[in-house]
């Protein structure tokens, strides 16, 4: 799977795109009730009859009327290409984007960025929606009208009915109030005051009740008036946001973010740092509030498949909404975009999840049982079908979400933060982006016809050469080029890892030196 990111050239995953901040048009006849909200519905009473006393007797009335959706690497630095034409990116789960994302266009093996492979996911905001079956806004048939003679006559007499038992229903409720004596068999719950609506700790009410304070809703406008929605949270006290970096990227030439909190305090903000390669951005409250309190970090290392997830943040621009799901697969390799020809891919090892996670949730919160941050949620497999809520081109959740895992994140936010530049780790050697090769294959030639294998650099230290096939990274099994990226990024400059390659098919082990690369450029 990949998503896209910077890095070496590596094939591209799926990843979930910005939101666009348009919602649908609203079909002229059709209406949709918001979720747990009941319809208007008139209490039932029985029509209660006095012995002995005769039934009024019925009037006769008229019948009534009827009414009827890291840039390219260089020669040593390994970034990856343009996402192949044709192949479904990843959403990452970006801001929600005013405008529909063009689709991806394929690049030379080994360009950047790489194009994301069939079946990546895309940014939260990402093209494409789900739909399918009968469409929420289908239009209304008025029905036939009814035939003239015995029906006139039931419609009558059945309104009469109808009064009958309405004035026999409301003389029962007078008389059973007037004769409340106890003997009722309904209970009423008691009423303790603040305490009935107290949540017990761990419960998911709890939770959302302790974090939403500490996350925003982030609003991105570019100077040519483009922008987006996306979700923030708080990471200190010093007023500093962590979201996604495709969520500001429209707000970075002169343009104007604002940080919204859930009781209505709006903020102006500025970007601090950006890392488009981990999809990582920092932004900072002007004039931030004194009462700031940062969400606690989890160790998204401990993670294990199946753990519960709870996911805030403001899908399709519905500002604080909070989801719940579990882990479904960690080390997800994940190349995510915006889709269009001229977006570079981020690259992650993901945590998986099903907690549903639409365009606006990009930069949001993936938190765990206990409201610890375990991932900042950031890309979506898009289900490449178009039409229903918030249509116009934009996907939905299909329970494949991806978040980065909080550990890389916490890493590359306090170097953002420190020097306002990303820092990534590289072995020095670009790679093919192609998925079928059964690894990440060191290309011949590295981008711009620059070499394959940087000069001096980790990978050729560590003796390795153009045509050798990476197939694992410690532990970690590579099948493609954009999941040796993510695996590499994972890590830190300087960190130890054994590399296994194949040459010539003999199988070898040999440990290099990590080395590093800092900003985007």
């Amino acid at each position: 799977m990949s998503t896209e990111n910077e890095g070496n050239a590596v094939p591209p995953a799926p990843s979930a795109p910005p939101v666009p901040v348009a919602a649908p048009d609203a079909s002229p006849q059709a209406h949709t009730t918001p979720e747990g909200t009941d319809g208007p519905a008139g209490p039932g009473h029985q029509a209660d009859q006095q012995p002995g006393q005769p039934a009024p007797a019925p009037q006769t009335h008229q019948a009534p009327q009827t009414h009827q959706a890291p840039q390219a690497p260089h020669a040593g630095q390994g970034y990856p290409a343009a996402p192949a034409a044709g192949a479904e990116p990843t959403a990452p789960l970006p801001p929600v984007p005013g405008a529909a994302p063009q689709p991806p266009v394929a690049g030379p093996e080994g360009a950047w960025p790489p194009p994301p492979p069939p079946g990546t996911p895309t940014y939260a905001d990402g093209a494409g929606g789900a739909g399918g079956g009968a469409a929420w806004g289908a239009s209304y048939q008025q029905p036939a009208p009814k035939p003239k003679g015995r029906g006139g006559l039931l419609a009558a007499v059945l309104v009469a009915a109808l009064v009958a038992g309405g004035l026999g229903g409301g003389l029962g409720y007078t008389l059973a109030r007037n004769n409340d004596n106890g003997s009722s068999t309904t209970v009423s719950a008691s009423d303790n005051g603040a305490a009935q609506v107290k949540r017990a700790p761990g419960t998911i009410a709890n939770v959302a009740a302790k974090a939403l304070p500490s996350t925003v809703t982030i609003e991105a406008e570019g100077s040519n008036g483009d922008g987006g929605t996306g979700t923030g949270f708080v990471f200190d006290k010093q007023g500093h946001i962590i979201t996604n970096n495709h969520v500001v990227a429209d707000a970075l030439d002169g343009g104007k973010l604002t940080a919204t909190f859930p009781d209505g305090r709006k903020y102006d903000a500025e970007v601090v740092g950006h890392a488009q390669g981990y999809d990582v951005a920092v932004v900072k409250l002007k004039n931030p509030p004194s009462d700031l309190n940062p969400l606690p970090l989890g160790d998204s290392d401990k993670v294990a498949v199946g753990d519960e997830t709870i996911a805030i943040g403001a899908p399709f621009g519905l500002s604080n909404t909070v989801t719940t799901g579990i882990i479904s697969a960690k080390n997800r390799p994940v190349a995510s975009s915006d889709g269009s020809s001229t977006s570079k891919a981020s690259y992650m090892s993901a945590l998986q999840t099903d907690a549903s996670i639409n365009p606006g949730n990009s930069g949001g919160p993936l938190l765990d049982a206990s409201g610890a941050v375990i991932g900042i949620n950031s890309a979506i497999q898009s289900s490449g079908s178009s039409g229903g809520f918030g249509s116009s081109g934009q996907s939905g959740s299909i329970g494949l979400g991806f978040a980065i895992p909080i550990n890389q994140a916490k890493y590359v936010a306090q170097q953002l933060i420190k020097t306002g530049k990303p820092v990534y780790a590289k072995i020095g050697a670009s790679v093919s982006l192609e998925d079928s090769t059964g690894g990440a294959k060191i290309t011949d030639q590295g981008a711009d016809g620059a070499a394959a294998v940087e000069a001096n650099g980790p990978a050729a230290q560590a003796g390795l050469k153009p045509g050798d096939v990476i197939t694992k990274l410690d532990d970690s099994v590579i099948d493609s080029g954009p999941t040796l990226i993510g695996e590499i990024w994972t890590h830190k400059p300087g960190d130890k890892v054994t590399i296994t390659y194949k040459r010539g098919g003999q199988e070898h082990t040999v440990q290099l030196t990590l080395g590093a690369r800092a900003g985007d450029s």
